[in-house]
C-alpha cells in the first residue's frame, strides 16, 4: 500500500491553488494510507501550556497532507472518497482562542490536552475531571483544488476543505468536484470527537493515519460535496452540504441538492421536496469558519433508493 507522509517536509499545502504540486499518484480503485499531522501542523506539543500557545503561527494551520493526483480525473467528473480507516494518536488537544469561535473575545485563553486511549479522551490535569470523551474519529479537511484563484484553509469552500462535518468518519463516502486535471485532492485537520458546529473553534484535535480508495465519477458535475454516512442511531444516510457565508442560504443549498439527488433516484421535485421535510433532518456541521459554514442534510438511505 502506498504510504503518503504529511509529517515530511514539503507534504503540505497551506493554500488551495491549481498550481499546487502534487506529492503523490494513485489509481481509483487503489487504497492508499495518508499519515495527517494535527491542525496545528505538529506546532503544539504534547507538554505545552496554554502560555506556548502565544508562539503558534496561525498561518500554519490545518496544513493539509497533499495534493494527490487521481488518474483519469478531469473537469466536470467527480471523485467518491472512501474513507476506510482512521487511526487517531495517543494525545490531542483543544484550545480557547480569544479571536476564534463563535463567542469570540469572551473567554480567556486555555489549552486542554487530551491522552486518548481505550477508545475514550481524557483531559490532563485538573481541568473537566471526571469527563470521559468517546472517541469518534473524523477528517475535518478533505477537498480538491479550485479550478482558478487562492483560497485560505480555514473556511469551508464549494471543492470542500474545512467542513468540519463529523460525519467524515470510518465508512463514509465522501463526493467531491473535480476542477482540475487530477483532482489534486488533500486531507487535514483530524479530530479525536467533536460537537456539531465546533463552537470554540476546536475540537478534540489531534493527529491520524487514515486507509482511503478513490472512485473516478465520469460526468459527474457536482455544485457542493455529497456525503454517504452511516449514523450509529438511525443506519445509513445521505447528506447533502450547503457551505457559504449566510446559515440560511447554506441551509437553503442542502435541500436544494437533496431534492436534487432524491429526483435523479425517481421522485419528482415536489415529492423530493415533502421527504425532505418529513424525514430529513438539518444540522449545523461547522459555525466558526469564517466566512462560510457549512450547514448538512441528512436523510436515511432508506428513502433514497432508486424506484
Amino acid at each position: 500500500m502506498q504510504v503518503i507522509d504529511g509529517t515530511k517536509e514539503g507534504n503540505v499545502h497551506f493554500k488551495w491553488h491549481p498550481d499546487n504540486s502534487p506529492i503523490a499518484t494513485v489509481k481509483p480503485g487503489e487504497e492508499f494510507r495518508v499519515i495527517i499531522p494535527d491542525s496545528s501542523t505538529m506546532q503544539i506539543q504534547e507538554n505545552y501550556t496554554t502560555d506556548d500557545m502565544a508562539g503558534i503561527d496561525g498561518s500554519k494551520l490545518d496544513g493539509a497532507t497533499g495534493p494527490v493526483y487521481i488518474e483519469g480525473a478531469e473537469p466536470g467528473d467527480a471523485i467518491e472518497v472512501e474513507i476506510r480507516n482512521i487511526s487517531t494518536g495517543n494525545w490531542g488537544w483543544t484550545a480557547i482562542m480569544k479571536d476564534f469561535g463563535l463567542l469570540k473575545f469572551r473567554f480567556s485563553e486555555e489549552l486542554f490536552i487530551w491522552d486518548i486511549k481505550d477508545g475514550f479522551a481524557t483531559v490532563r490535569g485538573n481541568s473537566l475531571k471526571g469527563v470521559k470523551i468517546p472517541v469518534r474519529p473524523f477528517l475535518g479537511v478533505v477537498g480538491t483544488s479550485p479550478s482558478k484563484d487562492e483560497y485560505g484553509m480555514i473556511p469551508p469552500q464549494s471543492f470542500g476543505g474545512n467542513m468540519d462535518n463529523k460525519l467524515l468518519k470510518k465508512g463514509a463516502r465522501l463526493i467531491l468536484p473535480v476542477n482540475v486535471k487530477g483532482a489534486l485532492l488533500s486531507f487535514a485537520d483530524p479530530h479525536a470527537s467533536q460537537g456539531d458546529g465546533e463552537v470554540c473553534g476546536t475540537a478534540i484535535e489531534t493527529s491520524a493515519q487514515v486507509d482511503a480508495v478513490v472512485t473516478l465519477k465520469k460526468n459527474f458535475p457536482l455544485k457542493y460535496p455529497r456525503l454517504l454516512s452511516s449514523v450509529e442511531e438511525s443506519g445509513k444516510q445521505m447528506v447533502s452540504m450547503g457551505i457559504g457565508p449566510d446559515l440560511y442560504s447554506a441551509a437553503q443549498e442542502a435541500v436544494l441538492d437533496m431534492i436534487q439527488v432524491l429526483m435523479e433516484k425517481g421522485f419528482t421535485e415536489n415529492e423530493a421536496f415533502a421527504l425532505c421535510s418529513v424525514a430529513g433532518n438539518l444540522r449545523i456541521s461547522e459555525i466558526v469558519d469564517e466566512p462560510n459554514f457549512v450547514v448538512s442534510l441528512l436523510l436515511d438511505e432508506e428513502f433514497a433508493r432508486s424506484r
